[in-house]
């Protein structure tokens, strides 16, 4: 199912026959937290494949919500997954996107991954990529996992890990120079 509410204000309520149990507890979870963060966010809920809900905020101060590099956004996500799992025995998985920044995010690091790959390719040299979170770094190996010329790592510790792009010299033998084990996370 499909829910779309306003955050309400403090004198209003959710009517909760209309939510089951599990949307009812993102509802009213989010919703406080909205309230607290002073952002008037519309809530819409939509039931994932594996069982999950993929939530999406929209409205005015979406900037506040997603925070510096999506950092906010990330731990809204994590809060309210904790929130809504705790004392479960089966976890329910929460994603939390607001204004679609997500998608957005995904596809300006493919392109800074193209980018740094080619010019790694020109200077026949190593790209380092600023620090990023687990999830961005994957996004990052993942564009270039069939790249031709040039191969990914990940460096450093958190919060300062970050991925390199490294250039591969051609083989002389026509094969598949690829390494068959990357460093993932």
């Amino acid at each position: 199912p499909v829910v779309k509410e306003e955050a309400p204000a403090p004198e209003e309520s959710v009517n909760a026959e209309e939510l089951d149990a599990d949307h009812a507890a993102v509802y009213n979870f989010l919703s406080g937290l909205m309230q607290h963060m002073g952002v008037a966010a519309v809530i819409t809920m939509t039931d994932k494949e594996d069982g999950g809900i993929n939530v999406e905020l929209s409205g005015k101060g979406m900037g506040a919500v997603i925070g510096r590099r999506g950092e906010t956004l990330d731990a809204i996500q994590h809060l309210t997954n904790y929130a809504v799992n705790r004392g479960r025995d089966e976890r329910l998985h929460i994603s939390v996107d607001a204004e679609a920044y997500r998608a957005k995010r995904e596809d300006a690091l493919v392109r800074l991954a193209e980018k740094m790959a080619a010019k790694a390719i020109k200077y026949k040299r190593s790209m380092a990529l600023e620090p990023m979170n687990s999830y961005e770094r994957h996004v990052i190996h993942a564009a270039l996992q069939d790249y031709e010329g040039v191969t990914t790592s990940s460096i450093g510790s958190e919060p300062n890990r970050r991925v390199v792009v490294s250039y591969e010299k051609p083989t002389q033998d026509g094969g598949d120079s690829k390494p068959t084990s990357r460093e993932w996370a």
